[in-house]
Parts: structure tokens; C-alpha cells; sequence
């Protein structure tokens, strides 16, 4: 329960917080922060920075597990991404989380005047589009709760996501726009949440539980401003298109095949031994195993009995069954007929501000790392036309250094991170700069081909004094989870560091694992989220 509250100040600080602060937010002694926070460091779910706390993409994995286990988005993404392209609007997907609601999946546009709401993002029902439809399914207790919540907090406070509330219509005006729902089976919100933001919703419903009375899967919305739309607008020119949409994610929930459950024996026990007896008292056991329990949800999995989370997580019965008493009296998963499932509250732990973040972020721990183990200089680039742009660089502290900037934009066909991934590209597909930058520099196109493909068989380039006299450097690609090749990281040093020899036997194996890590990272970060590759 501590490490949880741990983890939610680290979300509600936007992911980074110092110790002391994790002291005073949580009220723990700071024993406990440093036992908690090193636990987690351990699991990978925070990186320890000096005296900060931060958040790592690896936690990202407890909500995948959710939306993998409620499969929504795999399912319908696609159709509100389709929406949104088509309308040139945002369009979310929510699901009810008591009485709030909680995105699942966001479509978002860039322009200047742009949405802010993430993945995992819980906004108070009273003040969506998708609230007035789950209220429609309310009943007395939940009346109650979201009564007795509304007088406990009428500011919103509990609400990070949403700016506080200082006037609104009264709390009436929601029951009476709930009423309005369920009797036209849509609902606006016009500026409720902050002034010029106007939305319009309509429920996806689920026949399969219950064919004679569907329940609401999920709330489907396209989201817009005032100066684009008003609420009438809204309703009157886009809800035709909205509702098209949510009536072919309803017929993609009806026909799409039961997925197979698949438990696989899980070593965490023994890990988390192992842990134990490496970290002494500094590793919490009850943590790591209570959060892993999560992880043993996901697709074909949204239900388990105890005996199917003890034999997915390789724990004995009774730990499984103290962990999941713990996490159901949190809210983060719910017992039914003897099984359990995720919550959407798992989204809570870290997933609002780890959706949003890059690839440079993603890679500047690592490529410091590999800076520190390798001794030069080491940087992270994409492809951008016929050039390569830098996103994230580590220098090292020598008189004689690879020195460049982030944004720094240089010839890909003459660098190592360009040429590992143009040779992941067809050749038609290539735009090359073969301008001379040096007397070494490779301008002729056949012999660039040549190597590409040795580049390409290789996995790895080496370029010599081909850019700049003195200037050796080795790349690697980094894939997404598809497999295609992204960026690359590179180590650059002067010649006379490493012969080339030396570079492949010295600093390939190192950074081939630090691709390696990165690669870990993004997977898990770009399974539900859009990941920026700047």
C-alpha cells in the first residue's frame, strides 16, 4: 500500500520528485522511501537520479496489462483514429472508473491550440461528454458516493488532470443532464472542463455480455474548441459521423474471435528471492510481488481464478491471495464469482505522464550509461529526409571530444547513424546528400548500395573520417515493435581513441546492449501510447 501511494505522488509530480519530497508527500519516514524506491528501482519501474525519483517506462507495463486484459483498444483505435483523421477533430475512448471516467485511447490533432488529456487521465464524471452516459447505469450507492464525493471536494482537487473549480452550474444540472442521455442516447459538454473546450459523446455498447440489454463498453468522443465548433455545431455536423463510427466498434465488438488465454509459469518468485538476498532489507518482497501480480492479467486473460494468478506468477497460493486482497481493497482489481480482473485504476500508476513521453527521453539514461562504460561521446538520431537529426546526446568530460548539439542536422548517406538506417529502407525508398564532406566521403550511389547492404547484414556501421577528418564513430539501429528500424545510436570518438578493429570488438558489444535496452523500453512504452520518435 505505501509503495502504491509512492508511485501515485510520482504520477500526480508529473513522474519526478526528489526523496524528500516523496517524504513529505507520503508522510513515510524517509527509511521507507529509500527502501520503497529502491525496490522499484530494482524492478525498473523508477530510475534513481541523484536525490530524484523518476519514473521509468518499464511501469508502463501494469497498464498495458489492463488495457491488454480489457482489449478496447486493440479493437477500436483504429476507428476513432479513422474519425479523427477524417473529421480532423480529437476523438477519445473512456471507460467509467466510479464516478469519474478514465480515457483509454486518444487521437489527438497538432495544431497550436491543442488537447492536453492523456491516457490514464481520470476526470470527474460531472464534467465530460461521457459522464452523463455512464451515470445512466448509476444506481442508489453510486448516486451516494459521487454525492458525498462532490461535497467533500466541490474544487476538484482530487482531479490533477482537470484545472480546479471554481464555478459551474449546480449539481442538479448533472443529474438532469444524465436524465437527457438516457433518453437520447448521447451527451454534450459544453465548457464544463475549462472554457472554448466543447465535446459531444455516445456510448459503444457491448452486446455479448448481455444481448437483450448491452451494457456501455466505452464512451466514444470527439473533442473540439470553440473557435473550431460550437456544442450546437457539434451535435448538428459531426454526431452523424461519430455515431457511424461507435456503430462499427459495437459490430467489431460483436465480431471479433474470443481470444485464447495463455498462462505462462512465471519466475518471479525466484527473482524476487534472488532480489531479497542481493538487496538485503532494502527490498521490499510484498512490492515487487503485489505490483507483479498486476502484470499476470492481459489479453485472453481479464479474468483469473487465485489458482491461475499463483500459477502465472510461479507464487505460492496464500501470497497470491494476500496480494490480490491488498489490491482489491486499493480499487485496483475486482472480485467476481471467484475470479479477479484489473481495474482501470491501474492506469493511475504512472501511466498519465509516461504516455506522453519521447524516444530522446527513453534513451538519455541509457545513452549516459554507455557514455560512462565506453569513455566518448554517444547520441541518439532519426532520419529526416535526406539528413539525420540528433534527439539526444550525452558528451564526455575530454579535451578531445564528438561534439554536436540536439537538432544538429548532418548528410545521412555520411554518418554511421544515417547509413544503419537507410539500410533498413528499400532503395526506392532512399533520399540520398552525397555531397563530399571530406576526401574519405563515399559519393559514388553504387558504392554507397554496396554499403548499405554490408550495413543492412551487418547490423552495425562504422564510418572513418567520412564526415569530418579525425571523426570515427559506430551505429546501431534501434526497431520499434514492428521490427522496423527507427533511429539509431552511435559512439563517436576521435581516431585516435580506437582503431576501427577496436571499435567493433571494444564498443559494438556495449552498444548493441544499450539498443537492446532502449528497445525494451520503447516496446513496452508504444504498446498502447504513441510514442514521438523526436
Amino acid at each position: 500500500m505505501r509503495g502504491i501511494g509512492v508511485l501515485l505522488q510520482l504520477s500526480e509530480a508529473e513522474g519526478t520528485l526528489s526523496l524528500s519530497g516523496l517524504e513529505r508527500a507520503t508522510g513515510l519516514a524517509r527509511s521507507t522511501v529509500d527502501r520503497i524506491t529502491a525496490t522499484l528501482a530494482h524492478m525498473g519501474y523508477v530510475r534513481l537520479d541523484g536525490r530524484d525519483a523518476i519514473l521509468a517506462p518499464r511501469l508502463m507495463e501494469l497498464g498495458n496489462a489492463y488495457l491488454s486484459a480489457l482489449r478496447l483498444p486493440s479493437l477500436l483505435s483504429a476507428h476513432a483514429d479513422a474519425l479523427a483523421d477524417e473529421l480532423d477533430e480529437s476523438v477519445s475512448l473512456a471507460v467509467g472508473d466510479g464516478d469519474g471516467i478514465r480515457f483509454i485511447h486518444q487521437a489527438t490533432r497538432r495544431r497550436a491550440m491543442s488537447l492536453s488529456f492523456r491516457i490514464g487521465d481520470l476526470l470527474p464524471a460531472e464534467r465530460t461528454a461521457p459522464g452523463p452516459l455512464f451515470a445512466t447505469g448509476w444506481g442508489e450507492r453510486e448516486w451516494a458516493r459521487w454525492r458525498e464525493r462532490r461535497a467533500a471536494d466541490p474544487h476538484d482537487e482530487r482531479f490533477p488532470a482537470v484545472p480546479p473549480r471554481a464555478d459551474g452550474p449546480p449539481d442538479e444540472d448533472f443529474v438532469i443532464r444524465t436524465r437527457e442521455a438516457r433518453l437520447q442516447g448521447w451527451a454534450l459538454d459544453d465548457q464544463l472542463i475549462e472554457p472554448g473546450l466543447v465535446a459531444i459523446a455516445i456510448p459503444v455498447r457491448d452486446v455479448r455480455a448481455r444481448p437483450s440489454e448491452p451494457g456501455i463498453a466505452c464512451v466514444a468522443s470527439v473533442v473540439s474548441h470553440t473557435s473550431r465548433h460550437t456544442a450546437a455545431s457539434l451535435r448538428n455536423t459531426l454526431m452523424p459521423r461519430l455515431r457511424a463510427t461507435a456503430d462499427a466498434m459495437e459490430r467489431e465488438l460483436r465480431e471479433a474471435p474470443e481470444p485464447e488465454g495463455l498462462h505462462i509459469p512465471s519466475d518471479l518468485a525466484v527473482w524476487t528471492g534472488t532480489s531479497k538476498q542481493e538487496l538485503g532489507q532494502d527490498f521490499i518482497e510484498s512490492l515487487a510481488r503485489g505490483l507483479t501480480v498486476l502484470t499476470a492479467f492481459g489479453e485472453g486473460r481479464a479474468a483469473l481464478t487465485l489458482s491461475e494468478v499463483a500459477q502465472a506468477t510461479g507464487l505460492a497460493r496464500a501470497t497470491a491471495r494476500r496480494a490480490l486482497i491488498t489490491l482489491e481493497h486499493l480499487g485496483y482489481v475486482a472480485a467476481r464469482d471467484r475470479t479477479f480482473s484489473p481495474t482501470p485504476r491501474v492506469l493511475a500508476l504512472g501511466f498519465p505522464p509516461l504516455s506522453r513521453t519521447t524516444l530522446s527521453r527513453i534513451a538519455q539514461p541509457h545513452l549516459a550509461d554507455l557514455a560512462g562504460r565506453v569513455g566518448d561521446s554517444t547520441a541518439l538520431a532519426v532520419l529526416d529526409g535526406e539528413d539525420v537529426q540528433f534527439t539526444a546526446h550525452v558528451p564526455v568530460s575530454r579535451i578531445m571530444s564528438a561534439s554536436l548539439t540536439v537538432g544538429t542536422r548532418l548528410p545521412a548517406s555520411a554518418t554511421s547513424v544515417g547509413r544503419v538506417i537507410l539500410a533498413d529502407l528499400p532503395p526506392a525508398e532512399r533520399t540520398l546528400n552525397l555531397r563530399r564532406m571530406t576526401a574519405r566521403t563515399t559519393t559514388d550511389p553504387a558504392d554507397l548500395t554496396v554499403i548499405l547492404e554490408q550495413v543492412r547484414q551487418a547490423g552495425y556501421s562504422l564510418v572513418d573520417e567520412e564526415l569530418e577528418e579525425g571523426l570515427r564513430s559506430v551505429a546501431v539501429p534501434v526497431r520499434d515493435r514492428t521490427g522496423r528500424v527507427v533511429a539509431a545510436v552511435s559512439v563517436a570518438m576521435h581516431t585516435t581513441r580506437r582503431t576501427p578493429e577496436q571499435c567493433v570488438a571494444e564498443v559494438l558489444p556495449d552498444l548493441r546492449d544499450t539498443a537492446a535496452r532502449i528497445e525494451a523500453d520503447l516496446h513496452v512504452a508504444g504498446r498502447f501510447a504513441r510514442i514521438s520518435m523526436m
